[in-house]
């Protein structure tokens, strides 16, 4: 009899897809003492300081290296911005260009 686990990677059996991040769990962020990540999708993450300020990030790698990409802060730049903008420096990043450049 085959079940229907029998298609699924044994990696992945019993793990849940990560969830996006959403507006309200981001303005819900709490500072503390040092700064901490609050990872979205796709190399998109905010980044929240001690003194408060919530950052929006863009980890990529370009030619072997890692970089971060500032896309602006919250709730300046909207979560559907900073999407945009990630998907904007993906698709240069296809062409070969550094968005950072």
């Amino acid at each position: 009899m085959i079940s229907s686990d029998d298609n699924v990677p044994p990696s992945a059996k019993g793990c849940t897809p990560k969830k996006a991040l959403t507006t309200m769990a981001i303005s819900k962020a709490k500072p503390k003492e040092k700064p901490y990540k609050l990872p979205d999708e796709k190399g998109l993450f905010v980044l929240v300081h001690p003194n408060g300020g919530k950052y929006w990030r863009l980890k990529y790698r370009y030619k072997g290296k890692e970089k971060t990409l500032a896309l602006g802060t919250f709730p300046e730049v909207t979560q559907a911005e900073a999407r945009d903008g990630r998907n904007e420096a993906r698709r240069m990043l296809a062409k070969g260009i550094d968005p950072s450049a």
